[in-house]
C-alpha cells in the first residue's frame, strides 16, 4: 500500500513541477498581455525559447514586459507634448543660426587692433 502512495506522490510532484515550470515561463507573456505590449508575441516565443536555456534569459523577458505601459508607452517621456519639443528645437536652431551669423561677421571684418599692429611693424 505504501508503494502505491509513494508512486502517486512521485507522479503528483512531477506533474506539479512540470506545470509549475510552464506557468513560470508564461509570466512575462501574461504581463505583456495585461499591459497591451506591442511585442507580446515576441515575448511569448522568447519565453518558450528560454525553457531551452533553463530560463537564463527569463529575467530579461520580465524586464522587457514590464517596461511598457499602455498609458505612458515606454516611460521615457518628460510629460511634454511633441509639439512643445518641436517649438523648443526650432528656437534652438534659430539661436544657433544667429550665433553663426555673428561669428561669420566677426571673422569677415578684422579687428581694428590688428590693423594698427600690422602698420607699426613696417
Amino acid at each position: 500500500m505504501l508503494d502505491y502512495f509513494a508512486l502517486g506522490l512521485l507522479i503528483f510532484v512531477g506533474l506539479v513541477l512540470f506545470y509549475g515550470i510552464l506557468v513560470l515561463h508564461d509570466i512575462p507573456y501574461n504581463i505583456a498581455v495585461s499591459r497591451n505590449h506591442p511585442h507580446q508575441d515576441a515575448i511569448h516565443v522568447t519565453g518558450w525559447v528560454s525553457m531551452f536555456t533553463l530560463h537564463a534569459i527569463w529575467p530579461f523577458l520580465w524586464i522587457w514586459a514590464m517596461l511598457y505601459k499602455e498609458d505612458r508607452g515606454w516611460g521615457f517621456s518628460d510629460g511634454k507634448s511633441p509639439q512643445s519639443h518641436v517649438v523648443h528645437l526650432e528656437h534652438q536652431v534659430a539661436e544657433l543660426q544667429q550665433r553663426i551669423e555673428r561669428l561669420e561677421d566677426a571673422a569677415a571684418s578684422p579687428p581694428a587692433s590688428a590693423m594698427t599692429n600690422s602698420g607699426e611693424g613696417s
